[in-house]
């Protein structure tokens, strides 16, 4: 056991306290993928202005998740070494910013370097709110806790897709970018005024060994390197997917840009939301028999996933929509225990550090390449073919995780377990 004194949780001011955190810290991330999100919905609009292709509307989110990878591991080292609160507050006012501007922005060169300036306030926030979360919970109630913060993704990814099609349809592909930017600044304040950042390490159990508490040790922890690799080739996929996703609607199902927006948000919210959730309860039962469960729910959701996705691709027009909603909610099944499983990996002293490697290994792997891949490949064949690419991807991911589950780290909770449970 770490000596660093009682877990936060247990205090009810605290609890109180890290209820509030997990409350805004859930709805700043809900409006960081808003914000992220609401240019794919307005892709077709923007192609159309600006007179670019495929591989050009990719490379826009490619350039976001290019500043995102490069800030990264210096965010990283900030938020090991610094108070996170004001760096969470300052990345969150940054995007904010980046989102407005762009009602501004009149030509494909200024467009793109607007969308990697969103990548510097983003790499901040999603490296410093997990770690912070991690100090006011202990490891195994970390999989409850990141499964709720983790809704806003699919959730705001959604509202990105329906505000970015609804509102561009109507008044131009500028007028989403001005209704998305001012929720995050006023969360923001909130944030400022009501949480007190709790004690680095408070909450942690887990014996801290040298694998857990270095940074070089990061590079010989199974645990961490195998949960990373597998959710770079989860990511690949699901970036892939997302950005293209109302693109593929609106050519292959006869959408219009605000239909293929709106039913692309509802697939993304529903079975984000649903799945997540699920993914996150069915987690938190099993790993109390087995501390595997982490990585075992992420893998054998991701490999369920793969025949959904063929059909969605390649399959007939009536089943396309099906298809979609079935592949989605398999994706999603694992996005809590696989980060909860991130976190858990290592130990306070360089969780910052840990998930800055994570993002930059995740994304330079996964949807930094894929979007922009998958529109070259679509300018040279279809669509169709493009996303195909990412059920190889899948496949490489359950692998991954599968064979990772062998250096999942036991929970305190679970080391006086049988060992036929594991």
């Amino acid at each position: 056991m770490a000596a660093s004194g009682p877990a936060i949780p247990h205090h009810p001011p605290a609890l109180r306290t890290a209820a509030t955190a997990l409350f805004l810290l859930t709805a700043l991330n809900l409006f960081n993928f808003i914000d992220r999100y609401v240019l794919p919905g307005v892709q077709p609009l923007v192609q159309r202005e600006f007179h670019i292709n495929d591989a050009q509307t990719g490379l826009l989110t490619s350039a976001f998740f290019f500043t995102y990878m490069l800030i990264a591991p210096l965010t990283g080292w900030l938020g090991d070494h610094l108070p996170r609160k004001p760096l969470i507050i300052a990345g969150a006012l940054i995007w904010s910013a980046a989102t407005l501007f762009t009602a501004f922005v009149h030509d494909y060169r200024t467009l793109l370097i607007r969308h990697a300036i969103v990548g510097i306030g983003e790499a901040t926030f999603s490296i410093f709110a997990p770690a912070l979360l991690a100090d006011f919970y202990p490891e195994e109630d970390r999989n409850r806790v990141l499964s709720i913060f983790y809704v806003s993704i699919p959730v705001g990814g959604a509202l990105g897709y329906l505000t970015g099609g609804i509102l561009g349809e109507r008044y131009g592909w500028r007028m989403p970018f001005y209704v998305a930017a001012l929720p995050g600044v006023l969360i923001a304040v909130a944030f400022w005024l009501f949480v007190r950042e709790p004690q680095r390490g408070s909450a942690d159990t887990l014996k801290p060994t040298p694998a857990r508490t270095s940074f070089l040790g990061l590079f010989t922890n199974g645990a961490f390197l195998t949960a990373t690799l597998g959710m770079a080739m989860w990511t690949f996929t699901v970036g892939g997917i997302s950005t293209w996703l109302p693109t593929f609607l609106h050519r292959f199902a006869g959408y219009s840009v605000a239909g293929a927006g709106l039913t692309a948000g509802e697939i993304t919210a529903v079975d984000g939301l649903l799945a997540t959730i699920t993914g996150g309860w069915i987690a938190q039962l099993w790993l109390r028999r087995n501390h595997r469960a982490l990585y075992l729910v992420s893998a054998w959701s991701v490999l369920a996933s793969i025949p959904f996705a063929a059909l969605a691709f390649f399959g007939p027009p009536r089943l396309l929509i099906p298809a979609a909603w079935a592949a989605e909610f398999c994706l999603f099944f694992s996005t809590g225990p696989l980060n909860a499983a991130i976190v858990n990996s290592v130990s306070a002293a360089i969780r910052s550090t840990a998930i800055s490697i994570n993002l930059l290994l995740i994304h330079l792997l996964g949807d930094f390449p894929s979007p922009h891949l998958i529109g070259w490949i679509s300018d040279r064949h279809n669509l169709r073919i493009g996303l195909g690419a990412t059920i190889v991807t899948l496949a490489a991911s359950f692998a991954i995780l599968f064979f990772g589950s062998r250096y999942a780290p036991p929970l305190p909770d679970l080391e006086q377990a049988p060992r036929a449970s594991h």
